[in-house]
């Protein structure tokens, strides 16, 4: 179930208010970019497994156990990382592109702005129905989702959402600029 997201910004006072952002969808890129890692994961704890007892001296046992650790922070654990740093957030109001594990950094884009959605993919992200979503406002390319699973899902998802926010921001504006009718009567009273 989708749950409401605070407003980014307060509606103008008289301003209708529209519906409340809800999440559609929280992503992240393909998990097959995490599939050559558990490759490595596995094989350095097989070989770690092996070659443990191996040797007699204590020192060169802490040796494979340090080298083990070493391999499966760099070949495992930082890749891992980097992907579980990276999520695509897509609310009823706006795309946002969250990067970093420690530092984050954010990137927005509200689906009110119009823009375009090229799809892009190779062939292994056609085998797996993943893709890159090119995302261009105005012939400039803001914003690239890349490896996202589901893609053509994700890119009809969004057109229908830019078609809600504009159609919905045109009633909104037909509404702010319709004059309002106040239905107050004067009382004449005297001669």
């Amino acid at each position: 179930m989708a749950r409401p997201v605070a407003p980014r910004t307060a509606a103008a006072p008289g301003a209708p208010a529209g519906p409340p952002e809800r999440v559609v969808a929280r992503l992240r890129p393909h998990a097959r970019a995490l599939f050559w890692p558990s490759i490595a994961l596995v094989l350095v704890c097989a070989g770690y497994g092996y070659f443990a007892d191996r040797f007699e001296a204590a020192w060169a046992r802490y040796a494979v156990l340090l080298g083990a650790a070493l391999l499966v922070l760099l070949l495992f654990l930082l890749p891992y990382f980097a992907w579980l740093s990276r999520r695509f957030i897509i609310t009823t109001r706006r795309i946002v592109v969250r990067r970093g594990f420690f530092v984050r950094r954010n990137q927005e884009l509200l689906h009110t702005r119009g823009y375009d959605v090229e799809l892009g993919r190779g062939p292994l992200q056609a085998m797996f129905g993943s893709g890159n979503l090119r995302i261009t406002v105005a012939g400039e390319t803001v914003l690239v989702l890349r490896d996202i699973p589901r893609a053509r899902t994700v890119q009809v998802a969004l057109h229908d959402l830019m078609e809600n926010a504009a159609s919905l921001q045109t009633s909104q504006r037909q509404v702010m600029q319709s004059p309002t009718i106040t239905r107050q009567t004067t009382v004449w009273t005297g001669r």
